[in-house]
C-alpha cells in the first residue's frame, strides 16, 4: 500500500496512481516518481555557497525546504535522536515532505547487540511515521564491513529490529558485488544502495540495482586523492554535468523498474551537494514534459 505523502505510483499493470501530488512536491522523471535530496543541511560551510549569509542553523532547515522536498538524516549517526528532535522537524516541513534516518553507528560500525538502543532509535521516529513523512532506514556500513557469513547474518538481525519499515543497505567494500549480495537483499526485503565513489580498489562500483519496490542512490563525489584521508575531505567534489548526466539515465532506467527513486548527494563538503542536487531535479524536471 502507498505511505502518505507518496507521489505517483505504478500498480501492477503499469499504470499510475492520479493521487494529488502536494504542490510543495517535485515530479521528476519521465513518470514523476523520482526525489532528490541531500544527505543532510545543517552545514555551517554551505552558508553562502547555498544558504543566504548569516543564516543560522537553526534556520537552514527552513532555507532547505525551499529547494527539496526530501533528506537524509544523518546526525542520528552521531547519537541517537529522540522523538523531540523529529517533532520539531516535522512541524518545520510541508506535507509530501519525507526524511530518511540513517541508523545509529552502535547499528553499522560498532555492531552492538543492544535491544535497549534499537527501541530508543524507533521510538524517535514515530513523530515523523504519524505525520506520513517517515520513507526509511538507510544502514550505511564501513569499507571493513566485508562481504562474510557473520555480516550476512547481521543484515538479518537488522531487517528483524525495525520489522516491516523500509531499510536500506549501503556498502562500501566490494566484496558485495556478487549475485548473491542481491538475492540475499531481495530475500529479507533489504533494500539495495547504488553508490557513486572513486573508482579505488576495493570500492563500490556505480551499479544501479534496486532490490525492492524502491530505488535507492547516494553519491559521494569522486574524490579520489582524499578518499583514504591525506588530510583532506573526502567529499569535497563538484560533478560536472556529463557526470550527472551518467547518472540521469541510470535514476530514469532505475524508475522504470521500481515504485520510487530516492536519490542523495552526500559531496556536503562547501555546498556542492546542494548545487548538485539542485542541477539534477533540473535535468530531472526537463524529463517530465507537460504530464502535470
Amino acid at each position: 500500500m502507498p505511505r502518505a505523502g507518496e507521489d505517483t505510483l505504478a500498480d501492477a499493470n503499469g499504470a499510475y496512481d492520479s493521487s494529488p501530488v502536494p504542490p510543495n512536491v517535485r515530479e521528476l522523471g519521465r513518470h514523476g516518481r523520482i526525489r532528490v535530496g541531500t544527505s543532510g543541511y545543517s552545514f555551517a560551510d554551505w552558508v553562502g555557497p547555498f544558504y543566504p549569509q548569516g543564516t543560522p542553523r537553526g534556520r537552514m532547515l527552513d532555507e532547505y525546504i525551499r529547494h527539496f522536498d526530501v533528506v537524509e538524516i544523518n546526525s542520528s549517526y552521531y547519537r541517537i535522536p529522540d522523538a523531540g528532535m523529529f517533532g520539531r522537524m516535522d512541524e518545520k516541513t510541508p506535507p509530501g515532505f519525507e526524511f530518511i534516518v540513517k541508523l545509529y553507528k552502535g547499528m553499522t560500525h560498532e555492531i552492538e547487540d543492544d535491544a535497549s538502543m534499537y527501541r530508543a532509535f524507533t521510538d524517535a521516529v514515530v513523530p515523523l511515521k504519524e505525520s506520513g513523512k517517515f520513507a526509511g532506514y538507510l544502514a550505511q556500513f564501513p569499507w571493513r564491513f566485508k562481504n562474510s557469513p557473520g555480516a550476512r547474518d547481521h543484515l538479518s538481525v537488522l531487517r528483524d529490529r525495525f520489522g516491516d519499515d523500509p531499510l536500506f543497505v549501503e556498502f562500501r567494500h566490494a566484496s558485495w558485488v556478487a549475485p548473491e549480495t542481491l538475492d540475499l537483499l531481495r530475500a529479507r526485503e533489504l533494500g539495495y544502495c547504488s553508490v557513486d565513489e572513486p573508482a579505488l580498489k576495493g570500492l563500490m562500483p556505480p551499479l544501479a540495482q534496486a532490490t525492492t519496490d524502491t530505488g535507492y542512490v547516494r553519491l559521494h563525489g569522486r574524490n579520489a586523492g582524499n578518499w583514504w584521508g591525506k588530510g583532506g575531505d573526502r567529499y569535497d567534489y563538484d560533478y560536472s554535468s556529463d557526470e550527472l548526466g551518467e547518472w540521469k539515465d541510470k535514476l530514469l532506467t532505475l524508475e522504470e523498474k521500481v515504485r520510487k527513486v530516492y536519490a542523495f548527494f552526500n559531496n556536503c563538503h562547501a555546498g556542492h551537494a546542494a548545487r548538485n542536487a539542485e542541477l539534477m531535479i533540473e535535468m530531472l524536471g526537463e524529463e517530465l514534459g507537460d504530464r502535470r
